[in-house]
C-alpha cells in the first residue's frame, strides 16, 4: 500500500503500543445508510448539468459491466471520468465540502457513529477501508476522527482529475490485501473489522472480530459458518 495523503494509508497517530487495538470500518452502508459514490457525482451534476452528458458516455461501459465483461472497478473509473473529468482540485474540494457536510448531518447510522465513539474512547487506532474514491472519503475520516484512510484513489493530470483509478477498487480481496497491510503496519495488534456486505466477508473472517452490519440474509447466513458477528445497526 501506498501512503498518499489523498488516497491510501495514512500515517498513524499511534504506533508500537502493547495492546493495540485497530478498529477498522467499511463506509457505505456500514456507516452510511446508502452508496456514496454514485450520490456524490449525482450531486455534482446537479450543481454543473451539462456534467450529465458525461453519464451517457458511461453508459456503454455500465452495459458491459451488466453482462459480466467489465468488473466495478473498469465502470467507476468510466463513471467519475465522465461527470469529474478535468474539474480542478479546487471545484473538487469544495463540492466535498459541501456534499459531506450534508452526509454527516442526514445519512448515517447512529449506531455507527456511537461504536466509533467507543473505540476512540478505549484509545483503540480508528482506520477507515471503503471503496468510495479518495476525492471525499478522507475529508469524511477526518471529521468522523479516523487516525488512518484507505480507500480508492483516482487519477490526477496535474491540477485537473483525470478519473482513471490510480490503485485497484477497494473491495473484496483487495480489502484482504489492505488488511494484511495494516497487521504487517502494526505487528501484534488486534483487529476488529465492520463491514455490511457479502464481499466484506473475506476480510472479516481475517481479523480477531469481525462484524456483519445490516446484512442482507445472504450475507448472514454466509456470516454464521465463517464465524463473523451479525449486528443490526440504526
Amino acid at each position: 500500500m501506498g501512503t498518499s495523503a489523498r488516497d491510501l494509508v495514512h500515517t498513524p497517530l499511534h504506533q508500537d503500543r502493547l495492546g493495540m487495538q485497530l478498529a477498522v470500518f467499511d463506509l457505505d452502508g456500514t456507516i452510511t445508510r446508502h452508496d456514496t459514490t454514485l450520490p456524490y457525482l449525482l450531486g455534482y451534476v446537479k450543481t454543473c448539468p451539462w456534467r450529465v452528458f458525461g453519464l451517457v458516455l458511461a453508459l456503454p461501459t455500465a452495459v458491459l459491466h451488466l453482462i459480466g465483461l467489465t468488473d466495478r472497478g473498469t465502470l467507476k473509473a468510466s463513471i467519475v471520468r465522465g461527470v469529474l473529468g478535468g474539474c480542478t482540485r479546487e471545484q473538487i474540494d469544495r463540492w466535498t465540502e459541501r456534499w459531506v457536510e450534508v452526509l454527516l448531518e442526514r445519512g448515517v447510522f447512529r449506531d455507527a457513529l456511537s461504536r466509533i465513539a467507543e473505540h476512540r474512547a478505549a484509545g483503540d487506532v480508528l482506520v477507515l477501508m471503503s471503496a468510495s474514491l479518495d476525492i471525499y472519503v478522507p475529508a469524511i475520516g477526518r471529521r468522523l476522527g479516523f487516525d488512518e484512510v484507505t480507500c480508492t484513489g483516482v487519477r490526477w493530470h496535474g491540477a485537473r482529475l483525470h478519473g482513471a483509478l490510480m490503485t485497484p477498487n477497494c473491495r473484496g480481496e483487495d480489502k484482504v490485501r489492505r488488511i494484511e497491510g495494516l497487521r504487517a503496519q502494526h505487528p501484534g495488534a488486534r483487529l476488529v473489522a465492520y463491514g455490511n456486505a457479502a464481499s466484506d466477508l473475506p476480510h472479516l473472517r481475517l481479523v480477531d472480530r469481525g462484524v456483519l452490519v445490516n446484512g442482507n440474509r445472504r450475507a448472514r447466513r454466509k456470516a454464521e459458518r465463517v464465524n463473523v458477528v451479525c449486528e443490526s445497526w440504526s
